[in-house]
């Protein structure tokens, strides 16, 4: 099996990265890695029917599922349906703050149970063949030492995880809302890059406020590998320069229309299944950001993509009122 590629990664996003997002993110780039939403071992043990969790396209590739969970033998039966259904890696929670999935021992919490961790990574890795990842905090609540990282990173890398991916802010349990959790506490890139310097066997990637493909470098000369969340979605054109500048690849869109056109089929495709527009047409309202006739774009779409029998031709309007610049003469 050829190893995966994490040089850049797309964060999983609650109501975000579902798989009409990362269709639209095929048209943008080839190589990122994309991540879908976190998923419950209960959704997935107990929810019908079961392609609602997990169903993806052959496009959508390099993917890996992101697991909510803490019950050993639950997870590893999860990541073994995961690898079943074709996914290349299965990936743990252990960042999540929100009191739904606390409640659950799930998420960031687990930090505190670093021993829970490791039994579940011990049991994932027993039940399948794909890599088996964490994804986790720099600490929570009063544990905010370097100290606290080590002893978590350190105990589940025992267990026989090589990889973790890391949000450079703490995460606050109590006194903060998620939305809070991932503005108020500070980044604290350094702590990351000790953690790697620490430990060059493991591949160590950092996820928080990285904005810029500039950014991104001046990461992995630090790190192993890059983890973009809200600017990945809300300025889906960042994408597009990610394979010639990370990967040395030309990317899939030529231009911003051209990445629109692309998905036409796809939209089209889904409409006929019974989706509504505007559950597909959402994920492209920031793709011309900044450009003249972004705001009618967008205005377009959100006033009418949601109307009884909205179709194509919303869509194709809505692209209308964007003016398609001509390439660049070259000299």
């Amino acid at each position: 099996m050829q190893p995966l590629d994490r040089t850049f990664s797309v964060a999983p996003m609650m109501d975000w990265t579902t798989r009409d997002y990362r269709a639209f993110a095929r048209t943008l780039t080839r190589r990122v890695l994309l991540y879908t939403e976190m998923v419950t071992t209960g959704a997935i043990l107990h929810g019908s029917p079961r392609s609602r969790f997990l169903g993806h396209e052959a496009v959508e590739h390099p993917l890996a599922l992101q697991l909510g969970g803490s019950d050993a033998g639950e997870l590893a039966e999860c990541a073994a349906i995961a690898e079943a259904w074709g996914y290349d890696e299965v990936n743990l929670n252990v960042g999540c703050p929100s009191d739904r999935v606390q409640n659950n021992l799930i998420g960031a919490c687990l930090m505190g149970h670093p021993e829970k961790v490791a039994a579940a990574v011990r049991a994932m890795r027993e039940a399948v063949s794909i890599p088996v990842t964490v994804k986790c905090r720099i600490g929570i609540d009063d544990q905010d030492e370097d100290a606290d990282l080590e002893r978590f990173i350190a105990t589940v890398a025992d267990a026989g995880c090589d990889t973790f991916i890391v949000h450079a802010r703490k995460a606050w349990l109590e006194g903060l809302s998620p939305k809070e959790n991932r503005d108020v506490p500070p980044l604290n890139y350094p702590r990351v890059h000790r953690l790697k310097a620490g430990h060059p066997e493991l591949h160590i990637g950092i996820n928080g406020g990285i904005k810029t493909l500039d950014e991104c470098r001046e990461q992995l000369e630090r790190v192993d590998s890059v983890m973009v969340g809200r600017e990945a979605y809300q300025n889906p054109w960042l994408l597009a320069g990610v394979d010639a500048a990370l990967y040395g690849e030309p990317g899939p869109a030529e231009s911003r229309h051209a990445a629109a056109r692309a998905l036409r089929p796809y939209i089209a495709r889904r409409l006929d299944e019974g989706a509504k527009l505007n559950h597909l047409t959402r994920h492209l309202l920031g793709l011309f950001q900044g450009q003249p006739g972004g705001r009618k774009f967008r205005r377009h779409l959100s006033e009418n993509a949601h109307l009884e029998g909205a179709g194509l031709q919303v869509f194709d309007d809505a692209l209308g009122l964007v003016a398609e610049r001509e390439p660049a003469a070259v000299a």
